[in-house]
């Protein structure tokens, strides 16, 4: 009795402690942190979204780019940084569903080092080809695959990335090999995609839009189960011909492990206020971005199902651990 009294009022005393720090929650600058370089994607929405929540928490959101191996290093220091939510991760998606599979070693434990706050931004993949691909639309596409096995060749950002792994999903869900040629990089990927030196890439729409109007590149489809609203006329992969065909990225922000739930919902609550502000859904509807914020539960479950997706696809595609 006397052990679960103690027990008792430790939790007690816990949850007060909580709740002052809550109450009083922010009084400095919290730090947030972009694990990618300044002007990607991260960096452009950490910092739009850390504007407009500095408005209503009476703080300054500082934006922190920490770079280095596919966004662990800039993780790492989340995950090891004190949890009273003055430090947040606006992560990618590779860093919490995929690269436990692509790492030999992690800095951390994905399933325990972080809390989810809010998913802030997804897209939905893009196939895309340069002209003289002799295929109009995505069934097309796939019996010339399976015509000439491995004699397309598609680029990607870098082994591991998302355009690599949307590929890999691509020739899992329709059996057939294509050459994957990694770049440092996407936009490196798209200018040789462009003239003609590459045949096409499974690309995030921000990247490769701009071409796709100019006429320089040709989309088959879009990996999801709804047409997207800047490219109305192009099909869903279900449309065409692959029905379990759904790539997407997004980045969320995260805290690290123990952050008092009270913060974290005052966070989440910030963020979705955030992302629903006009200007805010004008900016970034115009890249194909969908802004989310979503509940913590719903964005945990996300990762929860993601990991298990992309592990079952790094595993088919033999992509060996770096």
């Amino acid at each position: 009795m006397k052990v679960m009294g103690r027990t008792l009022l430790a939790a007690v005393a816990l949850f007060m402690v909580s709740a002052a720090q809550a109450q009083n929650y922010p009084d400095r600058p919290i730090r947030l942190i972009a694990p990618f370089p300044a002007g990607g994607l991260a960096d452009v929405l950490a910092r739009a979204v850390g504007d407009e929540m500095s408005k209503s928490l009476g703080q300054p959101v500082i934006v922190e780019n920490r770079t280095g191996a596919g966004g662990n290093t800039g993780a790492d220091a989340v995950a090891k940084a004190a949890p009273d939510g003055y430090t947040l991760l606006m992560s990618s998606a590779g860093i919490l569903t995929a690269n436990p599979f692509l790492y030999a070693a992690m800095p951390f434990d994905v399933e325990t080092a972080f809390i989810p706050v809010s998913n802030v931004a997804e897209m939905s993949m893009l196939v895309v080809v340069h002209p003289k691909v002799d295929a109009k639309t995505l069934k097309e596409f796939v019996a010339l695959a399976k015509a000439q096995p491995g004699k397309l060749n598609f680029g990607s950002p870098g082994i591991g990335t998302t355009g690599h792994l949307g590929l890999a999903m691509l020739m899992n869900a329709a059996g057939v090999k294509i050459t994957h040629v990694p770049y440092r990089g996407a936009a490196p990927a798209v200018t040789d995609l462009i003239a003609g030196q590459i045949d096409g890439v499974v690309d995030n729409p921000p990247t490769v839009l701009p071409h796709i109007a100019s006429g320089a590149l040709r989309p088959l489809a879009v990996a999801a189960k709804q047409r997207m609203p800047l490219l109305p006329e192009v099909p869903t992969a279900a449309e065409g011909v692959l029905a379990n065909y759904e790539a997407s990225s997004w980045f969320g922000i995260v805290a690290p492990a123990g952050t008092p739930s009270a913060i974290v919902a005052r966070l989440h609550k910030e963020i979705a206020v955030a992302v629903r502000t006009p200007a805010m859904q004008e900016r970034f509807s115009k890249s194909g971005a969908r802004l989310v914020g979503d509940t913590p539960q719903e964005f945990a479950a996300q990762i929860r199902a993601e990991r298990i997706t992309w592990s079952g696809i790094i595993k088919a595609a033999n992509i060996t651990p770096q």
